[in-house]
């Protein structure tokens, strides 16, 4: 079989399974599959697999056929150029995200800003690659999602304090902290099932939490907790806006890039 043809056939069952990309999750399995780039891929086309690789390939497929996310299966996901480890324990990074991060990228020289809920830690450690002159920290209630973003802060080379609480880290509300990031559970239990079958795969803490019947519980909850007057930028789903401008002070909402409202920035009441 040549690698055109091992393409062709992954994409056609990975498009039968109703996954939403199956030509370049196909080029991307394949490409793991015999441990190149994706994008030599079409320079090699007419190379042939061996019988090994191919055994390999048909697993990966059967794994992407039934919905685990392609970012599971390879164990990384780029996000804003930083390429970060991932697996069932953390929430995948997604493109709407980096906007907590270009709200960061605007704070003065020498801030710090403290990300809660990190996962990955993917937002933390994309700030600390765009602006090295904040000071920046991260927590999340998971001791497995801590795990992962010590791995990635050691892997990438970054000096990120990770700790594990629920909410704002005790006593940090004491500290001088300039702005508070967070993507926190915001899917309720009603309308994951409306959503891809992927989402059902990440971990059900870093989806839906205890979101409430509206989506807005955890979020809810962690502003009560922290200081009257500190800037934050929370991600929420597209139909949140509203409320969340009615919950912060000075608050306005950024759109991402499929228009959506995504992600509000204003105070603590």
């Amino acid at each position: 079989m040549t690698i055109s043809d091992a393409v062709e056939k992954a994409a056609e069952r990975i498009g039968a399974a109703g996954c939403q990309e199956p030509r370049s999750d196909a080029e991307a399995l394949t490409a793991f599959a015999l441990g190149v780039d994706a994008g030599e891929l079409s320079a090699n086309g007419s190379g042939e697999i061996t019988p090994e690789v191919e055994s390999a390939l048909e697993a990966l497929v059967a794994r992407r056929a039934e919905h685990e996310p392609l970012a599971y299966i390879l164990g990384h996901e780029v996000f804003r150029g930083i390429d970060v480890g991932v697996d069932p324990r953390v929430l995948i990074p997604r493109r709407e995200t980096g906007l907590l991060v270009e709200v960061a990228d605007e704070m003065p020289e020498g801030s710090w800003v403290h990300e809660i809920g990190t996962g990955s830690a993917a937002v933390a450690l994309a700030i600390l690659n765009e602006r090295p002159d904040l000071k920046v920290t991260a927590s999340d209630l998971s001791p497995e999602a801590a795990e992962v973003a010590r791995e990635n802060a050691a892997k990438l080379g970054f000096d990120l304090e990770v700790i594990v609480d629920e909410g704002l880290p005790e006593g940090f509300e004491e500290k001088d902290i300039d702005l508070v990031v967070a993507n926190m559970p915001y899917v309720t239990d009603a309308t994951i099932y409306d959503r891809t079958p992927e989402i059902q795969r990440e971990p059900r803490i870093a989806v839906t939490g205890d979101c409430g019947e509206d989506g807005l519980g955890v979020i809810r909850g962690v502003l009560s907790e922290l200081p009257s007057g500190w800037r934050v930028a929370f991600e929420h789903d597209t139909h949140h806006g509203p409320t969340m401008r009615e919950m912060l002070e000075d608050a306005k909402t950024l759109t991402d890039y499929m228009g959506g409202e995504r992600v509000t920035v204003g105070r603590v009441r």
